[in-house]
């Protein structure tokens, strides 16, 4: 098995970041991502990855200083978990969680948190590879989002959604409506060009509202704030390849009736 690198402020400038590095058309979302990461790595962000040029890698901190509305105080927030292509199958994943369930362990958590979808969302973590590592669900939406934990001491806290998922208020019901976050490197440039040209042609409306703060992000009305997108109101999806013009019919088609 290849090694695995921790990113921080000293090495991250000369390493790549997993998605966009080599997309030219990103590389403004891409350096927006690394930014993000920098500040923080502050409030105990940990990006760690395969030393390769590989989608291979794994997001946590501490879910009080999440960019996801849960609450789950004492516990690590896992965020982007992906591996990807010819790694897959080969224990990758397993030893990326260890990492994370022993930093839990030596940190004194009740455990680690995750938002995935009921069912398999993009530019979300495998719900049913995550049941398999003993994760179990406490908490979904009828949007089809799903809240895993997984338990390191049984008398603590239960996760839940905040109060924002629980009882969303969206500000457009009619029309585009989407959020998105620095939290990934593709979400900046497609919401600002190709769901622009989207919307455009097809004559929606669109409003963007980009969560700019940890405090904006932990009372957003969706837990996906990498990128979540509603049409008339109704959620769509967190598949950032939506707001291309060549695939917005067929996926939209597919949830709006």
């Amino acid at each position: 098995m290849e090694p695995f690198i921790t990113l921080n402020k000293i090495n991250i400038d000369d390493e790549h970041i997993c998605c966009a590095f080599s997309d030219k058309k990103c590389k403004e979302s891409y350096e927006l991502k690394k930014d993000w990461l920098k500040r923080e790595f502050d409030n105990g962000y940990v990006f760690r990855r395969l030393d390769a040029r590989a989608k291979v890698f794994i997001e946590y901190g501490p879910a009080e200083k999440g960019w996801v509305p849960v609450v789950a105080p004492n516990y690590l927030l896992i965020n982007c978990f992906w591996v990807s292509g010819k790694y897959k199958g080969h224990g990758y994943g397993k030893e990326l969680l260890k990492y994370a369930i022993d930093d839990a362990r030596s940190q004194g958590k009740d455990g680690l948190v995750t938002v995935v979808g009921t069912k398999k969302f993009h530019f979300m973590s495998d719900t049913k590879w995550l049941l398999r590592q003993g994760f179990e669900e406490t908490g979904r939406t009828p949007d089809g989002f799903s809240l895993l934990v997984y338990k390191l001491r049984e008398n603590g806290v239960t996760p839940s959604f905040a109060e924002s998922v629980r009882n969303p208020k969206l500000p457009a019901k009619n029309g585009l409506l989407v959020y998105f976050s620095n939290r990934c490197p593709y979400s900046g440039f497609h919401v600002r060009n190709s769901l622009s040209e989207t919307a455009k042609k097809r004559d929606l409306s669109l409003e963007v509202i980009k969560l700019e703060t940890m405090e904006q992000a932990q009372n957003a009305p969706t837990p996906a704030t990498i990128f979540s997108l509603y049409l008339d109101g109704q959620f769509v999806t967190t598949d950032i390849s939506v707001c291309m013009d060549s695939r917005f019919d067929k996926i939209v088609e597919k949830v709006v009736q």
